[in-house]
This record gives C-alpha cells, structure tokens and sequence, in this order.
C-alpha cells in the first residue's frame, strides 16, 4: 500500500481518493447487478468488457461531481489550518456523508433493479416528488434500523481502512494562487461531465441488460432528472403537422363519423342510428396486473381465480396492450384516449385543465363523474388532473374510517375503496343519475399487504402473489356485493390494468411486458366474447361510449374498435423517451436523438429482432406520436361543449 502514498500525498490527494472509493463501490454493484441479471444478458467477451470499461467511465464521471465539495475544501483551507491534526474532523466527516450517500444509493439501486431490471430512470425521479409514500412504502416493506445500521457499519469500515491514505494530505503545503490553479483546472472535468457526456454513450448492445449494466445509476438518475420533459419536434423523426393530421383522419373515420373542416383537428361528429344506451359505467384501473398472473395466460400460481373464472362471462380482450410503466400513463390512456408523448405523463404536466376526457364527455350527458382513489391523489397529481377534467374526485380522506381494514403509505385497502365506489353509486341511482365511476386501485403493491383472513396467502409474507390474488378476491367480493344492487343489471364493470408489474426485458420495448388483461362485465347488457383483436389501452373510452352509442364530438385519437376494420389494428408502448408503435407484426420505435428502427417482435417473450424499416409503418408512427403532441400543444384536445 506504500506505493498509493505518493498518489494521495498532495493536496488534492482525498479527490483521487473519493474516487477509487466510488469507483470499487461501483464495480461491485455492477457485479452483483450482472449475476442477477446474467440469465438475460447476451453474452460478448466485447460486451462484457464494454460494460465494465464503459461502466468506470460513467462512475468517474460521477465521481467529479461528488468531488466537488471535497475540492472545495482543499481549496479553500489554507496550509496553517489544514495541516492541524482536528482539521481530520471536517475531513472524516465530509467523507462519510459521502460515503454513506454511495453506500446507500448503492443498496437501494439493487432493489431498483429487483423490481424494475433497469438502472435508476424517469419512475426513480417522479418517486422523489412523493417523500411521504415512498418512506412510508420502504418502511413497511423492510427492516430500515436494520439497513442503515448496516449502511453506517460499512461506511466506517471504509473510513477505517482509507485513514491514513485519507490523512496523508495533511502532510503536504500549497499557496493558495497554486491551489486555485489546481481548483479550476478540476472544475473543468465536471463541467465536461454535465456538458459533453450523455447517458447514450453505454447504448454498445441490442440487449438492454448490457447497455443498463454499463451506465451508472447515479448518472441515470440525474439524466432522467433533467430530461423528464422531452419536446418530440426538437429530439425525434418529424414530418409535416398537415401530412400527420391526414394519416390521423384517415386511420380514425368510420361509418358513424364525419369530420370538421379543419384540416388540423381530428375532431369528428359521431352519430348513431339507434338510440343511445343509458348505462351506467364503473371502471377499474388495476394496480400492477400483468396479463401473466391470469391462468387464462399460462400461470401456475393460481392467484387470479376469479378473474380467470370471469372470462367466460365477459368481452374479454385478450390481445390489449398498456401504453407505459406507470400509473400515470395507465390514467391517461384510459381518460384522454391518447397516445403517450415524451416525457411525463399529460397528468403530471402544467397547463393539463379542460382537456377532452371519457369524464368529461359523459359529464356532458348527465352523468354523475368520479374520481375513486384509496390513496392521496395529490400523489401523481391525479386530483389536480381529473378534477379539472370532469370528474369529481374523491380520495382517502373522503372514505369513512369504518370502510377501512388495512393500510399502508400508499393508502387503504381496496375493499375500502370498493365498498365506498359502492356507496356513490347508491347515492346516484337514489337521485336517478346515470353515473361513471373510475376507481383507481392501490392494494397490489409494496409492501404487498392487505386484511388478514381473506386469501390463503398471509399478509406477513409480503409476496406479489399475495397482493395479486388479495386483489383478484376484492374484485370478486365487489362484483358480489354489487350485483345485490336495484343498479347492477343496468351497469357496465371495466376491470383493466394500469400496467405490468414489470417493464424491463432484453429490449428496449419488450412487447410482453406491456400486456394487459382487459373485462368489459355486463351480464344483462354485454355479450361474452373472447376477442383476439389487437387493442390498446386508447382504445377503451372510444370503444365503450360506442357500445353504449354515444353521439358527441369526438376528439379522441383511439379506436372505436367495433366500427374500425381489422387492419387498421395498432397498438403503442413507451417508456419516457422510447415510443413503440406496433402494426401488422412489426414494432417501430421512435427515440431521441431522431433514432429510429423497426423489430420483429415476439409477443410472447419480448425478444425482438431488428428487420428494415418499411417508410409506411414509420411515417404513421410519426404521425401518431408527433400528431399527439400536436394536438395537445395547439389546444386541439381541449373539451368543448
């Protein structure tokens, strides 16, 4: 270890040093990250290296800018001060706030990886907003006195075994116009870091696990922060707005639609030939529920019974397809009936008010509109949106404590929330309104628990089975306690997922991951089917107001999937910067840096391999998604009465 003195006898010596600690800490989470991962991994000697290679670069990177305070003080202290022996004190101390930071950060990106396979991203960023929650949810979900007593123990132990390297900066002199020299020439490495490095620079493989392994969760995080609102016009493909606007209308029209003169909107007269249907509608955005818990779709576990009993019973869509990885994505396909566009979800934006939603238009027909959320809905920002788009909303602290069996720091348990939907819709039948309920469910996720006694499975085990089949239990019990009621026979129940409980694979966009399962339950009104057409979750608001023959001036950019032929068939998937666009078998994406490529997808495993791009699939995907900014930007999706 002599030989390191000389290295760190200067004084910048704890700079290099910060480093090397960051560097191993790095390198071994990247290790541990790989063996989780390696049955995903396509496997290079080329790659292999790439990711470590790649990965230290990233990781020093980071380390210029953690250095930052370090740096400063080494500056800033001349020699008589810095050369006393309590001048160790400030020292230790700045390094083990930031070695406790490394550590932690550490720890909780291989919990991010255990649920999400991906590097800290845009849902690590949008969790930051949310302090109360997220804490609630990691103390309830884990032994926190447990884990940051073992954070401490190992950020002593590297203090302790770095000391004297630590120390032998003490021991050199330097005027402060030297340090100063010193100073400014590293402030250009972080300054080179912010400005001339990107997180695209690890993107060397097809296989997501090794350009995610070869990137930094740190950077990722900070990446995602700066660039959770992308413009479509400025980073991706673009064509003309009259050119998109075309394909728009043309994908759009049926027989019960005519369009306005403006060649800019898609605003089109539907009109029926029969009478309008007086149903009553409740919706249900599921929590987390991938298409693969249901038996129907080849699980073992047996934690959706009811749901894979209700299938017969239902139109069930079997081929449909969420359009993000978050909740917010879920709502606002299922409100806006709109593509997803980059960035944030349209819920979380400024300037989202008055926008044409499913609420707002049965709002328009008298229908009583609510918004149902067990939880805080200033979480997400869903009160704000749906309340000043139609909809009343009504969250936790509108339920009644004695509706109430468990909660959690995401909020109640889902009966709660079902047996006070129930109560709503009591109190609208009682006035004689129609009424349209959206309820948001939330039991489905970490820590996973729920009232005791109603499944098999013990809240204490804490399993995404067990808040998978507590959730399958509540719908059930719901739909029971319902159909006693004088209004059951004359009301449509949607049970659709706000995504997958998982959203990383091999690719980028790996199909499977954003399969949903999808009941439209009606037992006097709906005849069961089992339909095989590819449907998104756009599609939904469109399609049901057409079953219930809705006249209205419709803006929405999803399919009325029983008056649009077959081939007209698409669906979009997306993280917050990649947007998938999928027809006739072939997956187009769309990415910054105006990037674009076509796959072969394998729907059933979410592999996927890259074949040539056709001009028609990727001039209608850009009018999709560039269409929907738009629209959204010149005020085209705005409600009108």
């Amino acid at each position: 270890m002599k030989k390191w003195d000389a290295f760190f006898k200067q004084r910048f010596g704890p700079l290099f040093l910060l480093a090397l600690i960051i560097c191993s800490i790095s390198f071994i989470t990247r290790l541990i990250l790989l063996i989780k991962s390696w049955q995903g991994l396509e496997f290079s000697a080329l790659y292999f290296l790439g990711i470590f290679f790649i990965g230290l670069f990233y990781d020093l990177v980071v380390s210029c800018f953690f250095a930052i305070p370090v740096a400063l003080y080494c500056w800033l202290i001349n020699d008589s001060f810095f050369q006393k022996k309590w001048q160790r004190i400030p020292l230790f101390l700045l390094f083990f706030i930031l070695i406790f930071i490394i550590v932690s950060v550490a720890g909780s990106e291989i919990v991010f990886w255990n649920e999400f396979n991906v590097r800290f991203n845009f849902i690590a960023v949008d969790y930051l907003v949310y302090t109360n929650e997220v804490l609630g949810n990691i103390e309830e979900s884990y032994n926190m006195p447990l884990i940051i007593s073992a954070v401490i123990l190992i950020t002593l132990l590297i203090l302790f075994f770095v000391r004297n390297w630590l120390t032998l900066a003490q021991q050199s002199s330097m005027r402060f116009g030297k340090r100063t020299a010193g100073f400014l020439f590293f402030l250009l490495f972080p300054l080179a870091g912010y400005f001339l490095v990107n997180n695209h620079f690890k993107n060397i493989s097809k296989n997501n696990y090794v350009n995610e392994l070869g990137g930094n969760g740190i950077y990722e995080f900070g990446a995602a922060f700066w660039n959770n609102e992308l413009d479509y016009n400025r980073f991706y493909l673009t064509n003309n707005d009259t050119a998109n606007i075309k394909i728009l209308r043309t994908q759009l029209q049926t027989t019960n639609a005519v369009f306005t003169n403006d060649p800019l909107s898609v605003d089109r007269v539907i009109h029926n030939d029969s009478a309008e249907k007086k149903w009553n509608v409740v919706l249900i955005s599921v929590e987390s529920l991938s298409a693969d818990y249901l038996q129907y779709f080849g699980s073992k576990d047996n934690i959706t019974p009811y749901l894979d009993s209700l299938i017969p019973y239902s139109l069930f869509f079997k081929n449909f397809y969420a359009s993000g990885t978050r909740t917010v994505r879920g709502l606002e396909a299922l409100s806006l009936g709109i593509p997803p566009t980059p960035g944030q979800s349209i819920v979380r934006r400024p300037n989202n008010e008055n926008m044409f939603t499913m609420g707002s238009v049965l709002k328009s027909k008298g229908y009583d509109v609510n918004f149902i959320y067990g939880g805080n809905s200033f979480f997400d920002n869903m009160g704000y949106f749906f309340s000043h788009n139609g909809y009343t909303v009504l969250d936790k602290s509108d339920i009644p404590d004695s509706f109430v069996h468990h909660s959690t720091a995401w909020g109640i348990d889902d009966e709660a929330a079902y047996n006070f939907c129930i109560q709503q819709c009591d109190k609208s039948y009682k006035k004689g309104s129609l009424f349209f309920n959206h309820l948001m469910t939330i039991s489905n996720h970490r820590p996973y628990t729920y009232p005791e006694g109603r499944i098999d499975i013990p809240s204490t085990s804490q399993t995404a089975q067990g808040g998978v089949k507590y959730t399958d239990y509540a719908i059930h019990k719901f739909l029971t306690d319902a159909s006693k009621k004088p209004w059951f026979n004359n009301t449509v129940f949607v049970i659709v997922a706000d995504h997958c409980s998982r959203s990383a694979g091999k690719t980028d966009l790996p199909v499977n991951r954003y399969h949903i399962p999808c009941f439209i339950h009606a037992p006097q009104l709906v005849k069961p089917v089992i339909e095989d057409r590819l449907a998104s979750q756009i599609d939904l608001a469109p399609t049901l107001l057409g079953m219930m023959n809705i006249n209205y001036t419709s803006r929405f950019l999803g399919f009325d999937l029983f008056r649009t032929p077959v081939e007209r068939d698409r669906v979009f998937i997306s993280t917050y910067q990649d947007m998938g666009f999928i027809k006739d078998n072939k997956l187009v994406i769309l990415a910054p840096q105006k990037k674009i490529a076509m796959f072969q997808p394998d729907f059933s495993t979410g592999n996927a391999s890259q074949v040539s791009l056709s001009p028609e699939l990727c001039k209608e995907a850009i009018a999709w998604y560039q269409g929907a900014g738009f629209l959204v930007k010149s005020g085209k999706y705005l409600f009108k009465k």
